[in-house]
């Protein structure tokens, strides 16, 4: 959901950056010292990286992010990724901006992960009318406030972890109707949510910010509770499944699906998208989603590539109604730049189309 926390995340550089070609698994940035490029600042361990983006929700705008890379033994870069602390900070187009301080450390030989994050955020976006509303077609929609995100996970098996996580946003909201809207989420001025969960995931990716190969499946449920200290009794539910495959040197088949779904009364900037392309993630909000969509990645040269994908996705119990319970077709082209050819992290510059909207989609790393 590009509105919850996961959203704000992001913004300290990519969830799924790949730190090495070994057997690792992601971190919050890729470990990017020892590439050549004039994409970033580097002084030892101390690196700074602009990164634009551009899309149909925030706008165009850039993240500035810096990160420490804490030293290792050798024995430590054989065996798991180099712990990391990273700032960030993001300003776009549409007068929404976000500031976060992360942390991420690996121990044990990579059977232990932490993942911390905390930071504000003030969002300026756009929400669909109601179905029926006589007033204009779209409204505006503002978010601001602080979060907490924190995550200890542990290594089972093979390549699966399991783990548990809090999650704090004391968020306020304003929308630009003149009487609050009919919905069954939480749309009153402030909307805190506090809430722990757990997580399992299983990951078989060579590279998790560009795979050529593997599988990921990840299953978080986060449990927000008055009791402690939310503003409601809700849960949130989230499931992804994602599947590889090199069909010949140069082209990759990649595919997702993904299904969500909110029990109670959610705040709606936490609810359901449909996370496909070619529309704002504030379109279509819902108590359920789901969506499955393929790509096919075709890289030529040493540095440029060419993709097209396609897929549909479904929303129920919406906020606005507009295509309640109807697929959701999503469908467009895509060209890439790999800027760091030893991390496979690729420029993405995508044209999408959807029903009645069209969108472009500038950011690094792949869509999924």
């Amino acid at each position: 959901m590009a509105l919850t926390i996961s959203m704000w995340f992001l913004i300290v550089g990519a969830a799924d950056a790949a730190t090495s070609d070994k057997d690792v698994r992601p971190g919050i940035a890729p470990d990017i010292r020892s590439d050549d490029t004039t994409v970033k600042f580097q002084r030892g361990n101390y690196v700074v990286v602009p990164i634009p983006i551009s899309n149909p929700t925030l706008d165009a705008g850039l993240i500035a992010g810096a990160a420490y890379f804490y030293p290792q033994t050798e024995k430590q870069q054989r065996e798991q990724p180099a712990s990391v602390t990273a700032v960030a900070a993001m300003y776009t187009g549409n007068d929404s901006r976000a500031l976060a301080v992360a942390q991420q450390n690996y121990w044990n030989e990579n059977k232990w992960r932490f993942t911390g994050a905390l930071g504000a955020a003030d969002m300026r976006l756009t929400l669909l009318a109601q179905e029926g509303t006589t007033e204009a077609s779209s409204v505006d929609w503002r978010i601001y406030g602080g979060f907490l995100f924190a995550r200890l996970a542990r290594k089972l098996t093979g390549n699966w972890y399991v783990g548990g996580f809090t999650r704090i946003v004391d968020a306020s909201q304003r929308i630009g109707l003149g009487e609050t809207p009919t919905s069954d989420f939480d749309t009153n001025s402030e909307a805190r949510s506090v809430g722990v969960g757990m997580t399992l995931e299983f990951d078989t990716r060579d590279m998790p910010l560009n795979s050529y190969s593997g599988h990921h499946f990840k299953l978080d449920a986060l449990f927000n509770d008055e009791a402690i200290g939310s503003n409601a009794t809700y849960q949130s539910w989230n499931a992804s499944f994602r599947a590889y495959r090199r069909i010949r040197d140069q082209l990759v088949l990649a595919g997702e699906i993904q299904a969500c779904k909110r029990g109670g009364t959610a705040p709606l900037w936490d609810a359901c998208t449909v996370r496909l392309r070619g529309f704002s993630a504030t379109d279509y909000l819902g108590e359920i989603s789901s969506s499955a969509q393929l790509e096919m990645r075709w890289q030529f040269g040493n540095r440029f590539g060419l993709v097209g994908f396609g897929g549909a996705g479904y929303s129920g119990d919406s906020f606005s109604g507009i295509r309640e319970h109807e697929p959701i077709p999503s469908y467009g082209v895509g060209l890439r730049f790999m800027v760091l050819p030893e991390k496979r992290i690729n420029l993405r510059l995508d044209y999408a189309r959807s029903t009645g909207s069209d969108a472009i989609h500038f950011s690094v790393g792949e869509a999924f």
